[in-house]
């Protein structure tokens, strides 16, 4: 099987070369024919167009800075979709806008051309290593014929659902870690010049019960079920915490933007008369402005957590 790869940037340089390593037979393209050297002298095979790549290959990625560069490549005069045949199948592992995505599929399903999105996580030294997540989007069945590729390019390929999840999947991840990150900016410039050694603050808290779970694992025992009774920690108490840590930014003058939305949200939580329930149940306040209701039931959760096999980083 031949399999074409275009952009040989950061990620998708060591994407390609693993695929080469799994014993694929590459033709690969990039905005710059230097990017490609290392994979020609490895044995791929250069095309100078999306659409020649395409046209000599059964399965096609692409690895590109956004949707702009994903858009010129699929859709182009010399694109994707004008070398691609039917039955030929198209993954997009940039990551991308899930309206461009949905556009994308349905163009090339009137060709009979297969497209799913698989964004990636894990950096590039993930990409390397080989462990990535891939977060696909589209149909199962093709999914399932074509992970073993994946699985030459990542360790947790993992279908999500229809066309537009995976990419939507990517944005949720990635947006929850820029935010996470803005609020340990603020949280630590707090501590620090509250007079903690930044050292001695940051070999504390990674040992605490934030520090010691997954970011995304406290979403099973309250959020994801739907269960705030009784709690684990009531919201009374964590509105005194934050209280108390939005004071001791004033006395310091660190501006704690939010620090303080955060209190706004468990001070009208507390206002619905929800002191005595568990703290994560200001989380609600969100999902009805949202107009959404988000219940998972218990079983799920544990049949999940189950086949979780991901080690820890």
């Amino acid at each position: 099987m031949k399999i074409g790869f275009i952009g040989l940037g950061t990620m998708g340089r060591h994407m390609a070369s693993n695929l080469m390593k799994g014993g694929y037979e590459l033709v690969v393209n990039d905005v710059r024919r230097e990017a490609a050297a290392p994979h020609l002298k490895a044995g791929a095979t250069w095309a100078d167009t999306p659409r020649a790549v395409a046209e000599a290959t059964d399965v096609v990625f692409t690895s590109l800075p956004g949707p702009v560069e994903v858009e010129a490549v699929a859709l182009g005069a010399q694109g994707l979709g004008a070398g691609l045949a039917a039955g030929k199948v198209y993954f997009d592992l940039s990551t991308n806008s899930p309206a461009l995505v949905r556009r994308i599929h349905e163009e090339f399903k009137k060709k009979g051309i297969h497209m799913l999105d698989a964004p990636v996580s894990g950096g590039p030294r993930g990409a390397e290593s080989g462990r990535l997540a891939l977060w696909v989007g589209g149909d199962e069945d093709v999914f399932k014929r074509n992970k073993p590729i994946l699985d030459a390019i990542g360790d947790q390929a993992y279908y999500v659902g229809p066309i537009g999840a995976g990419s939507v999947a990517k944005l949720v991840h990635n947006c929850a870690g820029y935010i996470v990150q803005t609020a340990l900016a603020e949280v630590f410039t707090m501590g620090v010049k509250a007079g903690v050694e930044p050292i001695a603050l940051w070999k504390a808290v990674r040992q605490g019960a934030g520090g010691r779970r997954r970011t995304f694992d406290g979403l099973a025992d309250q959020f994801l079920p739907g269960k705030f009774d009784p709690p684990s920690f009531a919201l009374r108490l964590a509105h005194k915490d934050v209280t108390l840590a939005t004071a001791l930014g004033r006395e310091h003058k660190v501006p704690m933007k939010l620090a303080n939305i955060t209190l706004e949200e468990m001070t009208e939580a507390l206002n619905r008369g929800w002191a005595e329930r568990d703290s994560r149940v200001a989380m609600l306040l969100q999902e009805e402005r949202a107009g959404v209701q988000i219940k998972v039931t218990e079983e799920a959760i544990r049949e999940a957590l189950a086949v979780d096999k991901t080690p820890p980083r």
